[in-house]
Protein backbone atom coordinates (compact mmCIF):
# COMPACT_ATOMS: atom_id res chain seq x y z
CA UNK A 1 0.00 0.00 0.00
CA UNK A 2 1.43 3.29 -0.98
CA UNK A 3 2.24 5.61 1.71
CA UNK A 4 0.39 9.23 2.14
CA UNK A 5 0.77 11.79 4.35
CA UNK A 6 -2.66 13.90 4.73
CA UNK A 7 -2.77 17.96 5.82
CA UNK A 8 -4.51 20.67 6.42
CA UNK A 9 -4.21 24.24 7.02
CA UNK A 10 -3.32 25.36 10.86
CA UNK A 11 -6.35 27.04 11.49
CA UNK A 12 -8.72 23.96 10.43
CA UNK A 13 -6.25 21.58 11.97
CA UNK A 14 -6.34 23.81 15.16
CA UNK A 15 -10.34 23.33 15.01
CA UNK A 16 -10.20 19.30 15.46
CA UNK A 17 -8.24 19.84 18.48
CA UNK A 18 -10.83 21.23 20.91
CA UNK A 19 -12.83 19.13 23.21
CA UNK A 20 -16.11 16.90 21.62
CA UNK A 21 -18.03 19.46 23.35
CA UNK A 22 -17.51 21.84 20.47
CA UNK A 23 -19.26 19.57 17.71
CA UNK A 24 -21.88 17.62 19.79
CA UNK A 25 -25.47 18.87 20.01
CA UNK A 26 -26.64 20.31 23.09
CA UNK A 27 -23.03 20.14 24.87
CA UNK A 28 -23.26 16.51 25.30
CA UNK A 29 -19.60 15.31 25.72
CA UNK A 30 -17.47 12.78 28.08
CA UNK A 31 -18.67 15.68 30.33
CA UNK A 32 -21.88 14.61 30.57
CA UNK A 33 -21.06 11.37 31.78
CA UNK A 34 -21.16 11.99 35.79
CA UNK A 35 -24.41 13.24 35.93
CA UNK A 36 -25.52 10.23 33.99
CA UNK A 37 -23.77 8.09 36.18
CA UNK A 38 -25.09 9.84 39.58
CA UNK A 39 -29.10 8.38 38.08
CA UNK A 40 -27.82 5.45 37.61
CA UNK A 41 -28.31 3.34 41.35
CA UNK A 42 -28.38 -0.50 41.65
CA UNK A 43 -31.37 -1.59 43.31
CA UNK A 44 -31.15 -2.54 47.03
CA UNK A 45 -32.67 -5.48 48.47
CA UNK A 46 -33.89 -6.44 52.29
CA UNK A 47 -31.60 -9.52 54.32
CA UNK A 48 -33.94 -11.60 53.67
CA UNK A 49 -33.42 -15.19 51.84
CA UNK A 50 -36.16 -17.49 50.34
CA UNK A 51 -34.41 -20.96 48.74
CA UNK A 52 -36.34 -22.21 46.50
CA UNK A 53 -35.69 -25.82 47.83
CA UNK A 54 -38.22 -24.57 50.20
CA UNK A 55 -40.81 -24.60 48.12
CA UNK A 56 -39.99 -28.09 46.67
CA UNK A 57 -37.16 -27.39 44.51
CA UNK A 58 -35.00 -30.23 44.03
CA UNK A 59 -31.28 -29.93 42.39
CA UNK A 60 -31.44 -33.04 40.01
CA UNK A 61 -31.68 -31.06 36.63
CA UNK A 62 -34.46 -33.40 36.06
CA UNK A 63 -37.61 -31.89 38.33
CA UNK A 64 -39.44 -29.16 37.32
CA UNK A 65 -38.95 -26.38 39.40
CA UNK A 66 -40.71 -23.73 37.80
CA UNK A 67 -43.71 -23.89 40.45
CA UNK A 68 -41.48 -23.58 43.16
CA UNK A 69 -39.48 -20.51 41.90
CA UNK A 70 -42.90 -18.82 41.39
CA UNK A 71 -43.82 -19.59 44.91
CA UNK A 72 -40.22 -17.84 46.31
CA UNK A 73 -40.55 -15.41 44.29
CA UNK A 74 -44.02 -14.74 45.34
CA UNK A 75 -43.22 -14.77 48.60
CA UNK A 76 -40.37 -12.60 48.31
CA UNK A 77 -42.67 -10.03 46.79
CA UNK A 78 -44.97 -10.10 49.89
CA UNK A 79 -42.58 -9.58 52.27
CA UNK A 80 -41.43 -6.51 51.06
CA UNK A 81 -38.75 -8.23 49.45
CA UNK A 82 -35.14 -10.37 49.60
CA UNK A 83 -33.32 -12.31 47.84
CA UNK A 84 -34.76 -15.98 45.90
CA UNK A 85 -31.76 -18.19 46.12
CA UNK A 86 -30.97 -20.88 43.70
CA UNK A 87 -27.59 -22.87 44.95
CA UNK A 88 -26.25 -26.43 45.07
CA UNK A 89 -27.00 -28.29 41.44
CA UNK A 90 -29.31 -27.81 38.58
CA UNK A 91 -32.14 -26.79 38.73
CA UNK A 92 -34.82 -27.06 35.47
CA UNK A 93 -37.15 -24.59 35.01
CA UNK A 94 -39.61 -23.02 32.45
CA UNK A 95 -40.21 -19.25 32.22
CA UNK A 96 -39.56 -17.30 35.42
CA UNK A 97 -41.18 -13.79 35.98
CA UNK A 98 -39.83 -11.67 38.18
CA UNK A 99 -41.74 -9.23 40.64
CA UNK A 100 -40.76 -5.66 42.01
CA UNK A 101 -38.35 -6.15 45.37
CA UNK A 102 -36.94 -9.23 44.15
CA UNK A 103 -33.29 -10.34 43.62
CA UNK A 104 -32.78 -13.72 41.85
CA UNK A 105 -29.75 -15.35 43.19
CA UNK A 106 -27.79 -17.84 41.22
CA UNK A 107 -24.83 -18.50 44.22
CA UNK A 108 -22.07 -20.02 42.23
CA UNK A 109 -21.43 -23.57 41.42
CA UNK A 110 -25.47 -23.37 40.81
CA UNK A 111 -27.08 -23.37 37.29
CA UNK A 112 -30.58 -22.45 36.53
CA UNK A 113 -31.47 -24.80 33.46
CA UNK A 114 -34.58 -23.59 30.96
CA UNK A 115 -36.05 -26.38 29.89
CA UNK A 116 -36.50 -26.03 25.88
CA UNK A 117 -39.73 -27.53 25.50
CA UNK A 118 -41.80 -24.61 23.90
CA UNK A 119 -45.13 -24.61 25.88
CA UNK A 120 -43.02 -23.84 28.84
CA UNK A 121 -43.32 -20.38 28.13
CA UNK A 122 -46.80 -19.94 27.31
CA UNK A 123 -49.08 -18.15 27.74
CA UNK A 124 -47.89 -15.38 25.56
CA UNK A 125 -46.63 -11.88 26.94
CA UNK A 126 -45.56 -9.16 25.73
CA UNK A 127 -42.54 -8.54 24.41
CA UNK A 128 -40.64 -7.15 21.76
CA UNK A 129 -39.30 -9.53 18.50
CA UNK A 130 -36.23 -7.77 17.13
CA UNK A 131 -38.12 -4.21 17.41
CA UNK A 132 -41.16 -4.81 17.17
CA UNK A 133 -44.11 -5.68 19.98
CA UNK A 134 -45.90 -8.50 19.60
CA UNK A 135 -47.42 -10.93 21.92
CA UNK A 136 -45.13 -13.93 22.00
CA UNK A 137 -43.62 -16.96 23.97
CA UNK A 138 -42.11 -15.13 27.24
CA UNK A 139 -38.64 -14.43 27.39
CA UNK A 140 -36.57 -16.83 30.04
CA UNK A 141 -36.99 -14.28 32.45
CA UNK A 142 -39.33 -11.41 32.31
CA UNK A 143 -40.41 -8.86 34.46
CA UNK A 144 -43.33 -6.84 33.27
CA UNK A 145 -43.83 -3.17 34.88
CA UNK A 146 -41.96 -3.85 38.15
CA UNK A 147 -39.67 -1.96 39.75
CA UNK A 148 -36.31 -2.66 42.14
CA UNK A 149 -35.39 -6.31 40.48
CA UNK A 150 -32.17 -8.22 40.07
CA UNK A 151 -30.31 -11.26 38.85
CA UNK A 152 -27.28 -11.58 40.50
CA UNK A 153 -24.68 -14.50 41.87
CA UNK A 154 -21.23 -16.11 40.22
CA UNK A 155 -23.87 -19.18 39.25
CA UNK A 156 -25.07 -20.17 35.48
CA UNK A 157 -28.07 -19.53 33.64
CA UNK A 158 -28.11 -22.65 31.08
CA UNK A 159 -30.91 -21.34 27.99
CA UNK A 160 -31.01 -25.21 26.59
CA UNK A 161 -30.84 -23.64 22.72
CA UNK A 162 -29.98 -25.69 20.41
CA UNK A 163 -30.15 -26.59 16.62
CA UNK A 164 -32.54 -29.33 17.89
CA UNK A 165 -34.72 -26.68 19.32
CA UNK A 166 -34.80 -23.11 19.76
CA UNK A 167 -32.32 -22.56 17.18
CA UNK A 168 -34.35 -24.54 14.98
CA UNK A 169 -37.45 -22.99 15.21
CA UNK A 170 -37.84 -22.53 11.04
CA UNK A 171 -38.02 -25.82 10.67
CA UNK A 172 -41.30 -26.09 11.88
CA UNK A 173 -42.72 -24.21 9.34
CA UNK A 174 -41.50 -26.23 6.87
CA UNK A 175 -42.97 -29.06 8.96
CA UNK A 176 -45.92 -27.74 9.53
CA UNK A 177 -47.25 -26.77 5.88
CA UNK A 178 -46.24 -30.18 4.82
CA UNK A 179 -48.89 -31.69 7.66
CA UNK A 180 -52.30 -33.03 6.12
CA UNK A 181 -53.98 -30.69 5.88
CA UNK A 182 -51.03 -28.03 6.16
CA UNK A 183 -50.55 -26.02 9.31
CA UNK A 184 -49.33 -22.60 8.41
CA UNK A 185 -47.02 -20.75 11.44
CA UNK A 186 -46.15 -17.39 11.15
CA UNK A 187 -42.89 -15.70 11.20
CA UNK A 188 -41.04 -12.28 10.76
CA UNK A 189 -42.16 -11.44 7.82
CA UNK A 190 -45.62 -11.75 9.39
CA UNK A 191 -45.22 -9.55 12.20
CA UNK A 192 -43.63 -6.36 10.26
CA UNK A 193 -46.29 -6.66 7.83
CA UNK A 194 -48.84 -5.88 10.98
CA UNK A 195 -46.18 -3.11 12.36
CA UNK A 196 -46.75 -1.57 9.01
CA UNK A 197 -50.45 -2.05 9.34
CA UNK A 198 -51.17 -0.91 13.05
CA UNK A 199 -52.05 -3.81 13.87
CA UNK A 200 -53.30 -3.57 17.91
CA UNK A 201 -50.37 -5.79 19.43
CA UNK A 202 -53.22 -7.61 21.86
CA UNK A 203 -54.36 -9.07 18.44
CA UNK A 204 -50.47 -10.23 17.08
CA UNK A 205 -50.61 -13.29 18.88
CA UNK A 206 -47.61 -15.78 18.26
CA UNK A 207 -46.42 -18.37 20.40
CA UNK A 208 -47.00 -21.55 19.20
CA UNK A 209 -48.45 -20.07 16.16
CA UNK A 210 -45.39 -18.59 15.07
CA UNK A 211 -41.33 -19.42 14.98
CA UNK A 212 -40.42 -16.26 16.94
CA UNK A 213 -38.02 -17.04 19.38
CA UNK A 214 -37.82 -15.67 22.71
CA UNK A 215 -35.29 -13.48 24.26
CA UNK A 216 -33.49 -14.66 27.68
CA UNK A 217 -33.98 -11.71 29.59
CA UNK A 218 -36.50 -9.55 29.51
CA UNK A 219 -36.82 -6.05 32.00
CA UNK A 220 -40.28 -5.00 30.05
CA UNK A 221 -41.78 -1.12 30.71
CA UNK A 222 -39.66 -1.58 34.24
CA UNK A 223 -37.32 0.72 36.67
CA UNK A 224 -34.16 0.12 38.87
CA UNK A 225 -32.47 -3.06 37.50
CA UNK A 226 -29.17 -4.79 38.02
CA UNK A 227 -27.82 -7.97 36.35
CA UNK A 228 -24.70 -8.67 38.41
CA UNK A 229 -22.16 -11.30 37.46
CA UNK A 230 -24.24 -14.40 36.58
CA UNK A 231 -22.61 -16.65 33.30
CA UNK A 232 -25.06 -17.26 31.20
CA UNK A 233 -25.22 -19.49 27.83
CA UNK A 234 -27.04 -21.56 25.03
CA UNK A 235 -29.40 -18.20 24.44
CA UNK A 236 -32.40 -18.60 22.10
CA UNK A 237 -32.10 -15.14 21.02
CA UNK A 238 -30.83 -11.98 22.40
CA UNK A 239 -29.17 -12.40 25.96
CA UNK A 240 -30.02 -9.44 28.35
CA UNK A 241 -32.82 -7.01 26.09
CA UNK A 242 -33.90 -3.77 28.62
CA UNK A 243 -37.24 -2.72 26.73
CA UNK A 244 -38.88 0.75 27.50
CA UNK A 245 -36.86 0.49 30.54
CA UNK A 246 -35.00 2.87 32.69
CA UNK A 247 -31.83 2.54 35.81
CA UNK A 248 -30.01 0.12 34.84
CA UNK A 249 -26.91 -1.61 35.92
CA UNK A 250 -25.22 -4.66 33.58
CA UNK A 251 -22.24 -5.42 35.66
CA UNK A 252 -19.76 -8.73 35.47
CA UNK A 253 -21.43 -10.53 33.50
CA UNK A 254 -20.07 -13.08 31.70
CA UNK A 255 -21.81 -14.08 28.08
CA UNK A 256 -20.87 -17.05 25.66
CA UNK A 257 -23.78 -18.33 23.06
CA UNK A 258 -22.92 -18.74 19.78
CA UNK A 259 -26.70 -19.29 18.32
CA UNK A 260 -28.34 -17.48 15.70
CA UNK A 261 -28.82 -13.51 16.66
CA UNK A 262 -27.43 -14.42 20.08
CA UNK A 263 -26.60 -10.72 20.78
CA UNK A 264 -24.94 -10.12 24.10
CA UNK A 265 -26.72 -7.41 25.62
CA UNK A 266 -29.32 -4.62 23.65
CA UNK A 267 -30.71 -1.92 25.71
CA UNK A 268 -34.31 -1.26 23.43
CA UNK A 269 -35.93 2.03 24.19
CA UNK A 270 -34.18 2.57 27.08
CA UNK A 271 -32.13 5.28 29.27
CA UNK A 272 -29.75 5.80 32.02
CA UNK A 273 -27.76 1.84 31.29
CA UNK A 274 -24.21 1.03 32.72
CA UNK A 275 -22.64 -1.75 30.88
CA UNK A 276 -19.46 -2.41 32.51
CA UNK A 277 -16.74 -5.30 33.39
CA UNK A 278 -18.64 -7.60 30.99
CA UNK A 279 -17.70 -10.75 28.94
CA UNK A 280 -19.24 -11.00 25.59
CA UNK A 281 -18.46 -13.67 23.02
CA UNK A 282 -21.31 -13.87 21.13
CA UNK A 283 -22.96 -15.26 17.99
CA UNK A 284 -23.91 -12.19 16.69
CA UNK A 285 -23.30 -8.26 18.11
CA UNK A 286 -21.99 -8.47 21.48
CA UNK A 287 -23.92 -4.57 22.68
CA UNK A 288 -26.46 -3.48 20.14
CA UNK A 289 -28.21 -0.69 21.03
CA UNK A 290 -32.23 -0.04 20.00
CA UNK A 291 -35.43 1.49 19.83
CA UNK A 292 -37.78 -0.18 17.92
CA UNK A 293 -38.12 -1.22 13.91
CA UNK A 294 -40.02 0.65 11.37
CA UNK A 295 -43.32 1.53 11.18
CA UNK A 296 -43.83 0.10 15.33
CA UNK A 297 -40.83 1.66 16.53
CA UNK A 298 -41.82 5.12 15.33
CA UNK A 299 -45.51 4.46 16.82
CA UNK A 300 -43.91 3.70 20.05
CA UNK A 301 -41.48 6.31 19.36
CA UNK A 302 -39.04 5.76 22.24
CA UNK A 303 -35.27 6.63 21.98
CA UNK A 304 -32.26 4.87 23.98
CA UNK A 305 -29.65 7.64 25.84
CA UNK A 306 -27.84 7.88 27.90
CA UNK A 307 -25.40 4.89 27.61
CA UNK A 308 -21.99 4.05 29.27
CA UNK A 309 -20.01 1.18 28.67
CA UNK A 310 -16.63 0.93 29.86
CA UNK A 311 -13.78 -2.00 31.04
CA UNK A 312 -15.89 -4.80 28.57
CA UNK A 313 -14.21 -7.47 26.90
CA UNK A 314 -15.53 -8.71 23.52
CA UNK A 315 -14.26 -11.32 21.57
CA UNK A 316 -16.68 -13.17 18.99
CA UNK A 317 -19.28 -10.42 17.24
CA UNK A 318 -20.76 -9.39 14.22
CA UNK A 319 -19.60 -5.93 16.45
CA UNK A 320 -18.25 -4.93 19.38
CA UNK A 321 -20.60 -1.74 20.33
CA UNK A 322 -23.53 -1.41 17.77
CA UNK A 323 -26.12 1.05 17.32
CA UNK A 324 -29.01 -0.38 15.27
CA UNK A 325 -30.14 -1.50 13.50
CA UNK A 326 -33.83 -1.06 14.58
CA UNK A 327 -33.35 2.39 15.79
CA UNK A 328 -36.40 4.52 14.71
CA UNK A 329 -37.00 5.87 17.60
CA UNK A 330 -33.48 6.99 17.54
CA UNK A 331 -30.72 6.51 19.72
CA UNK A 332 -28.20 9.27 21.41
CA UNK A 333 -25.34 9.85 23.77
CA UNK A 334 -23.62 6.57 23.89
CA UNK A 335 -19.89 6.54 25.77
CA UNK A 336 -17.76 3.51 25.45
CA UNK A 337 -14.10 3.71 27.22
CA UNK A 338 -11.37 1.44 28.22
CA UNK A 339 -13.21 -2.44 26.57
CA UNK A 340 -10.91 -4.69 24.96
CA UNK A 341 -11.87 -6.09 21.46
CA UNK A 342 -9.99 -8.78 19.94
CA UNK A 343 -11.05 -12.19 17.52
CA UNK A 344 -10.80 -12.91 14.73
CA UNK A 345 -14.50 -13.63 14.12
CA UNK A 346 -15.21 -10.21 15.09
CA UNK A 347 -16.37 -8.34 12.27
CA UNK A 348 -16.13 -4.22 13.66
CA UNK A 349 -15.11 -2.72 16.69
CA UNK A 350 -17.85 0.49 16.51
CA UNK A 351 -20.46 -0.26 14.20
CA UNK A 352 -23.87 2.23 13.27
CA UNK A 353 -26.32 0.55 11.13
CA UNK A 354 -29.74 1.71 9.54
CA UNK A 355 -32.17 2.61 6.24
CA UNK A 356 -34.27 4.63 4.38
CA UNK A 357 -36.86 2.71 5.84
CA UNK A 358 -35.85 3.28 9.75
CA UNK A 359 -36.55 6.83 10.45
CA UNK A 360 -35.23 7.66 13.77
CA UNK A 361 -31.16 9.22 14.21
CA UNK A 362 -28.38 7.83 15.97
CA UNK A 363 -26.01 10.88 17.56
CA UNK A 364 -23.66 11.68 19.78
CA UNK A 365 -21.33 8.57 20.26
CA UNK A 366 -18.31 8.86 22.08
CA UNK A 367 -16.12 5.84 21.70
CA UNK A 368 -12.03 6.29 23.35
CA UNK A 369 -9.30 4.27 24.73
CA UNK A 370 -10.25 1.34 23.12
CA UNK A 371 -8.06 -1.56 21.92
CA UNK A 372 -8.80 -3.61 18.84
CA UNK A 373 -6.71 -6.09 18.04
CA UNK A 374 -8.00 -8.27 14.97
CA UNK A 375 -11.53 -7.22 13.21
CA UNK A 376 -12.33 -8.86 10.15
CA UNK A 377 -14.19 -5.91 8.49
CA UNK A 378 -13.51 -2.28 9.62
CA UNK A 379 -12.57 -0.44 12.85
CA UNK A 380 -15.50 1.72 12.06
CA UNK A 381 -18.52 0.71 9.98
CA UNK A 382 -21.63 3.33 9.32
CA UNK A 383 -24.05 1.19 7.33
CA UNK A 384 -26.72 3.17 6.04
CA UNK A 385 -28.31 1.00 3.26
CA UNK A 386 -28.68 -2.23 5.97
CA UNK A 387 -30.06 -4.50 4.57
CA UNK A 388 -29.84 -3.36 1.14
CA UNK A 389 -32.26 -1.15 1.50
CA UNK A 390 -30.69 1.73 -1.10
CA UNK A 391 -33.98 3.99 -1.29
CA UNK A 392 -36.65 5.13 1.23
CA UNK A 393 -38.63 7.89 2.72
CA UNK A 394 -36.93 8.29 5.87
CA UNK A 395 -32.80 9.58 4.78
CA UNK A 396 -30.84 8.10 7.79
CA UNK A 397 -29.44 10.62 9.68
CA UNK A 398 -25.97 10.10 11.61
CA UNK A 399 -24.23 12.92 13.65
CA UNK A 400 -21.50 13.35 15.64
CA UNK A 401 -19.39 9.95 16.26
CA UNK A 402 -15.88 10.89 18.28
CA UNK A 403 -13.08 8.12 18.44
CA UNK A 404 -10.31 8.92 20.61
CA UNK A 405 -7.08 6.86 21.34
CA UNK A 406 -8.30 3.94 19.45
CA UNK A 407 -5.42 1.50 18.53
CA UNK A 408 -6.29 -1.47 16.45
CA UNK A 409 -3.60 -3.98 15.38
CA UNK A 410 -4.55 -5.78 12.24
CA UNK A 411 -7.89 -4.84 9.87
CA UNK A 412 -9.27 -5.29 6.30
CA UNK A 413 -9.66 -1.52 6.65
CA UNK A 414 -10.20 1.77 9.17
CA UNK A 415 -13.29 2.87 8.22
CA UNK A 416 -16.25 1.35 5.81
CA UNK A 417 -19.02 4.28 5.77
CA UNK A 418 -21.95 3.60 2.91
CA UNK A 419 -24.61 6.08 2.78
CA UNK A 420 -27.02 7.40 0.32
CA UNK A 421 -27.45 10.49 -1.48
CA UNK A 422 -30.00 11.72 0.79
CA UNK A 423 -28.53 10.77 4.07
CA UNK A 424 -26.79 12.83 6.59
CA UNK A 425 -23.35 11.78 7.93
CA UNK A 426 -22.19 15.34 10.12
CA UNK A 427 -19.16 15.22 12.18
CA UNK A 428 -17.20 11.79 12.10
CA UNK A 429 -14.15 12.20 14.15
CA UNK A 430 -10.79 10.49 14.86
CA UNK A 431 -8.18 11.92 17.05
CA UNK A 432 -4.96 10.46 18.67
CA UNK A 433 -5.56 7.12 17.43
CA UNK A 434 -3.32 4.43 15.96
CA UNK A 435 -4.79 2.02 13.44
CA UNK A 436 -1.81 -0.81 12.68
CA UNK A 437 -1.50 -4.12 10.07
CA UNK A 438 -4.56 -2.08 8.13
CA UNK A 439 -4.96 -4.10 4.65
CA UNK A 440 -6.51 -1.84 2.33
CA UNK A 441 -8.33 1.87 1.67
CA UNK A 442 -11.05 2.81 3.57
CA UNK A 443 -14.83 2.39 1.35
CA UNK A 444 -16.72 5.85 1.85
CA UNK A 445 -19.43 6.74 -0.02
CA UNK A 446 -21.68 8.97 0.66
CA UNK A 447 -19.72 9.75 4.18
CA UNK A 448 -20.41 13.03 4.86
CA UNK A 449 -17.84 14.77 7.06
CA UNK A 450 -15.22 13.33 7.97
CA UNK A 451 -12.01 14.31 10.12
CA UNK A 452 -8.69 13.36 11.46
CA UNK A 453 -6.41 14.80 14.03
CA UNK A 454 -3.18 12.65 14.95
CA UNK A 455 -4.08 9.83 13.48
CA UNK A 456 -1.51 7.15 12.20
CA UNK A 457 -2.54 4.51 10.01
CA UNK A 458 0.65 1.94 9.29
CA UNK A 459 -0.34 -0.78 5.89
CA UNK A 460 0.07 -3.99 6.58
CA UNK A 461 2.73 -4.32 3.65
CA UNK A 462 4.40 -1.24 4.59
CA UNK A 463 6.65 -0.75 8.02
CA UNK A 464 6.59 3.52 7.41
CA UNK A 465 3.67 4.51 9.11
CA UNK A 466 1.25 7.15 7.33
CA UNK A 467 0.35 10.03 9.53
CA UNK A 468 -1.50 13.46 9.93
CA UNK A 469 -4.78 15.19 9.75
CA UNK A 470 -7.45 15.83 7.10
CA UNK A 471 -10.75 17.18 7.01
CA UNK A 472 -13.28 16.63 3.75
CA UNK A 473 -16.41 16.04 2.78
CA UNK A 474 -16.82 12.59 1.73
CA UNK A 475 -18.24 11.80 -1.63
CA UNK A 476 -18.68 9.08 -3.38
CA UNK A 477 -14.90 7.40 -3.56
CA UNK A 478 -13.57 9.75 -0.85
CA UNK A 479 -10.55 8.43 0.78
CA UNK A 480 -9.44 7.93 4.29
CA UNK A 481 -6.54 8.55 6.50
CA UNK A 482 -4.93 5.57 4.98
CA UNK A 483 -5.48 5.53 1.37
CA UNK A 484 -8.38 6.88 -1.28
CA UNK A 485 -11.21 4.67 -2.23
CA UNK A 486 -12.80 3.24 -5.19
CA UNK A 487 -16.19 4.17 -5.43
CA UNK A 488 -18.08 1.01 -2.89
CA UNK A 489 -20.91 -1.18 -3.41
CA UNK A 490 -23.04 -1.66 -0.12
CA UNK A 491 -21.61 -4.14 2.11
CA UNK A 492 -23.11 -7.32 1.96
CA UNK A 493 -25.61 -7.71 5.22
CA UNK A 494 -26.51 -10.16 7.96
CA UNK A 495 -30.06 -10.59 9.79
CA UNK A 496 -30.17 -8.35 12.53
Amino acid sequence: MKTRLLTVALGLAGSLLVSPVAFAAKAVSWDSVPGILARIKAPKFPVRDFPITHYGAKSDGMTDCTDAIRQAIAAANAAGGGRVVITGGVFLTGAVHLKSNVNLHIAEGATLKFDPKPEKYLPVVQARYEGTEVMNYSPLIYAYKQENIAVTGKGTLDGSASRENWWGIGQRAAAAAAQTPPVRLMGSAQLIEMGEKGVPVAERIFGDKGTLRPNFLVPYLCKNILIEDVRIINSPMWEINPVLSTNITVRGVHIVSHGPNNDGCNPDSSKDVLIENCHFDTGDDCIAIKSGKDADGRRVNVPSENIIIRNCVMKDGHGGVVLGSENSGGIRNVFAENCEMDSPNLERALRLKTNSGRGGFLENVFFRNVKVGRVSHSVLTIDLVYGRVMDGPLAPKVRNVFMENVTSTSSPRVLSIVGTPKSIVENVRIVNSTFQGVEGPDVLTYSGSVSYSNVTVVPATAPTPVAGDAVGRGGRGRGGPGAPSAPAQPPASKKE
